[in-house]
C-alpha cells in the first residue's frame, strides 16, 4: 500500500520468490505466480469492494494502527487492502486459509463478504475457515 521504486519492487519480487523456493516449495507440485499478472484479483476486489461497507473497514485494527503511523492520512489502498485480501482468497475458492492471529479479522471479513455475495447472488464462494498455527 506504499509506493515503491520500480527497481526496488522488482528486486523484492525476486527476493520473495527465492525465499519461497528456499523454504522448500516445489514449483513442480504447486503454482507459483506473480499476483499482479492476474487481472482477476483486482477485478474481483473491485466487485467485492462494491459489496463492502466503509464503516466495517474503518473498524479494523490494522487500519487504525497504520493510519496513526501515517499521520492520520491513511490511503484508500490501505483502507481497501483487506478487500483485496478477500479477493485473493475467494478467487481460488479456498476453503482453508493459514493465518496468523493478526490476520484473523481480515479472514473474518472475507467470510462475511463470501456470505453476503452468496446470499445476494446464489451459492458461489465457499466460506473459508482459518488454519491457526500454535507456533
Amino acid at each position: 500500500t506504499m509506493p515503491k521504486e520500480p527497481a526496488v519492487l522488482r528486486q523484492n519480487i525476486l527476493d520473495t520468490t527465492a525465499a519461497i523456493l528456499a523454504c522448500g516449495i516445489d514449483p513442480k507440485k504447486c503454482f507459483l505466480f506473480r499476483q499482479s499478472l492476474v487481472p482477476e484479483h483486482a477485478e474481483l476486489a473491485w466487485i467485492l469492494g462494491c459489496l463492502t461497507n466503509v464503516p466495517r473497514l474503518l473498524r479494523l485494527p490494522q487500519w487504525k494502527m497504520k493510519r496513526a503511523s501515517q499521520n492520520r492520512e491513511g490511503t484508500v489502498g490501505l483502507l481497501t487492502y483487506p478487500v483485496l485480501q478477500a479477493a485473493d482468497i475467494l478467487l481460488y475458492k479456498s476453503t482453508r486459509v493459514p493465518v496468523g492471529e493478526d490476520q484473523v479479522l481480515h479472514l473474518e471479513l472475507a467470510q462475511d463478504i463470501a456470505q453476503h455475495f452468496n446470499k445476494k447472488y446464489g451459492e458461489f464462494f465457499p466460506v473459508p475457515k482459518a488454519i491457526l498455527s500454535e507456533l
